[in-house]
């Protein structure tokens, strides 16, 4: 399946999106968020780059399901690490562990359902993440109320990744032609309301 205009103008703006975000979008973090959101957005931005060059072909690479857990993975752990003090050690450790699952299910050939379990359990725990600490900042008044833009675009990230890991696994949720169908527009509104939430919210 061939790229369109339209998908490459799509790509093209999240890639833009996501290293303006790299570049500015996360200046007064600590440390550790900024690493995390420098990977999660960095991962973004090459990502939307490689299927702008080589096409959706690139998604059918292995290495896709890892690429695509580590975005949700390393946002999560910033949001965790800035707002909830008292889970870092915890969530920190949840998504080391997970990551290795991932790449350790994936690695090696498995007829069990184990690798569909762990990607589902860390994509929903990442994602729930994602989607639900900024709409309840929001809503308690400790953020600005545009900062659940960030939860809205938690929950298309968690879709997407749900997506391209089920059709990597052997068991899609959509065909293969529906999801690179959507795949351009929902990585370029995740990442405008990511960009969006942080930078107004």
């Amino acid at each position: 399946m061939k790229l369109s205009s339209l998908d490459r103008i799509l790509l093209l703006c999240a890639a833009l999106l996501a290293s303006y975000q790299v570049s500015v979008g996360i200046d007064g973090f600590t440390a550790l968020p900024i690493i995390a959101y420098t990977i999660s957005f960095g991962v973004i931005l090459i990502a939307s780059l490689l299927i702008f060059i080589l096409g959706f072909d690139v998604l059918d690479s292995p290495i896709v399901i890892i690429v695509s857990t580590i975005i949700p993975l390393s946002l999560a752990t910033g949001l965790v690490w800035q707002h909830l003090a008292s889970l870092r050690t915890v969530y920190l450790i949840f998504t080391i562990i997970s990551f290795l699952a991932v790449i350790l299910t994936r690695s090696i050939p498995m007829r069990n359902k184990l690798p569909v379990i762990t990607i589902a359990v860390t994509h929903g725990i990442a994602g729930m993440t994602i989607f639900l600490l900024p709409i309840i900042l929001s809503a308690q008044g400790q953020m600005k109320p545009l900062f659940s833009l960030v939860g809205i675009g938690g929950a298309l990230i968690g879709v997407g990744g749900l997506l391209l890991s089920f059709l990597k696994t052997g068991k899609p949720i959509l065909s293969r032609e529906t999801i690179m169908r959507l795949f351009p527009i929902l990585l370029l509104l995740t990442t405008a309301l990511f960009v969006a939430g942080f930078k107004f919210g």
